[in-house]
């Protein structure tokens, strides 16, 4: 669990990770180098879920070594489907990471919502929808692992 006092917000109590695959912790289905050990770092502290479609099954292939559990999503709403995960796991203990606009019910729902805009971009939804916009998924795990820096951006004063 992660236990951050946060300046003006209070203290976020954080006991999962739920993040998108495509496009978040992955580019044309392959994980962006170094997200596998941040993963595996952060899997000491969070329970992490990754929610996809997994349209061509390049997540359950990429995340193969990753402790982590994979939630496949179809069909309609799937922005509805990740919501409910949120919901499912407790919204008040979860950080969420997205970018696209099927993500930004799950980064509103989330305590902690990061968008990541990599080189797919993020959707003017998932932007407004999240607590903090970062350009990449290393500075949003890293965040994460280096909690004065959650810090610094989320203070109010």
């Amino acid at each position: 669990m992660l236990k951050i006092d946060v300046l003006g917000m209070g203290r976020l109590s954080l006991k999962y990770l739920a993040t998108d695959f495509n496009g978040t912790l992955a580019v044309d289905g392959k994980l962006i180098p170094g997200v596998a050990a941040r993963l595996d770092a952060l899997s000491k502290k969070l329970m992490i879920h990754v929610v996809t479609s997994d349209t061509h099954d390049s997540a359950r292939i990429e995340l193969r070594d990753v402790n982590c559990k994979l939630h496949v999503v179809s069909g309609a709403r799937q922005d509805f489907q990740k919501h409910l995960l949120i919901k499912e796991l407790g919204a008040d203990g979860t950080v969420s990471i997205g970018n696209g606009q099927n993500d930004r019910r799950m980064l509103k729902t989330a305590r902690l919502g990061i968008c990541i805009i990599e080189r797919e971009g993020a959707s003017a939804g998932a932007m407004a929808a999240a607590d903090i916009c970062v350009s990449s998924i290393a500075d949003a795990l890293d965040m994460l692992l280096h909690t004065d820096r959650l810090k610094a951006t989320l203070r109010l004063a």
